[in-house]
């Protein structure tokens, strides 16, 4: 299998930082979008031939189009994007939501995700590509105060479903990478109130007896899925840990 270009989003830290190193051992291209540069720039100071790095914010009405074009122009193709980018807050119920700040959460969560799959879509017809949206087993399962959060990622979810339907020579899939040791993890616990008290302690639990997953084993299998997911795979929705991914967990 030769050398792939792929876009990530979110590509500073956390699961995206983790996915892209990732996919660099394993001697791919990337072009990688985060609001925050100077990851990125150390990322390609260390891998000139394989790192192009656009510092922006995905909810910019021209930063789809700018990551597409900066691999376009850099690699010459494109073969698959990961949609990781994503906002937890706000956390509250539904009687004390404000629409606004849903509205804001779904510019990040959902509408520029749909921005970049509709600006890649005609390269990874081209190139019989691949998009892997990062989910959450709160696109399926409600958590008092997480409405805003948990809704986005099930639009994500409908969205893969669309492309697999509409786009059969791209392969779309959603992936939940389960409790992953994250900034975000750490925003739950710390802003987690309003959430249902067996909730929050489970989250707390989780981290305090070393049960989160690392990023490092979720991104791996993230990254082995934007290069290689099976057509199979497309419009579904799947756990980090799902028997169906099993190849793609061999080894870590």
């Amino acid at each position: 299998m030769g050398s792939k270009v792929i876009i990530v989003t979110g590509a500073s830290r956390g699961i995206g930082l983790a996915l892209t190193q990732a996919l660099l051992a394993a001697s791919h291209k990337v072009v990688l979008v985060s609001r925050s540069a100077e990851k990125l720039q150390e990322l390609q100071d260390r891998h000139p031939e394989q790192v192009a790095f656009l510092a922006a914010d995905m909810t910019a009405e021209d930063t789809a189009h700018r990551a597409t074009e900066l691999a376009i122009l850099t690699f010459g193709r494109l073969d698959g994007v990961v949609v990781n980018h994503g906002v937890l807050s706000p956390i509250a119920r539904l009687a004390d939501a404000s629409v606004e700040e849903w509205k804001r959460l779904y510019d990040v969560n959902f509408f520029s995700a749909l921005a970049l799959t509709k600006t890649a879509l005609p390269h990874l017809r081209a190139s019989k590509g691949r998009i892997v949206y990062v989910s959450s087993g709160a696109a399926i399962a409600a958590y008092t105060a997480w409405g805003a959060y948990g809704s986005s990622k099930a639009a994500l979810n409908s969205l893969a479903r669309h492309v697999a339907v509409e786009e059969p020579e791209v392969t779309a899939v959603a992936v939940s990478p389960g409790r992953v040791d994250t900034d975000m993890q750490k925003e739950l616990r710390d802003k987690g109130a309003a959430m249902a008290k067996k909730d929050y302690e489970a989250f707390v639990a989780d981290f305090a007896e070393g049960r989160l997953v690392r990023p490092e084993v979720a991104g791996a299998v993230l990254a082995r899925l934007a290069v290689d997911a099976k057509g199979e795979l497309s419009g579904k929705y799947y756990k980090w840990d799902a028997p169906e991914l099993a190849e793609y967990r061999q080894g870590l």
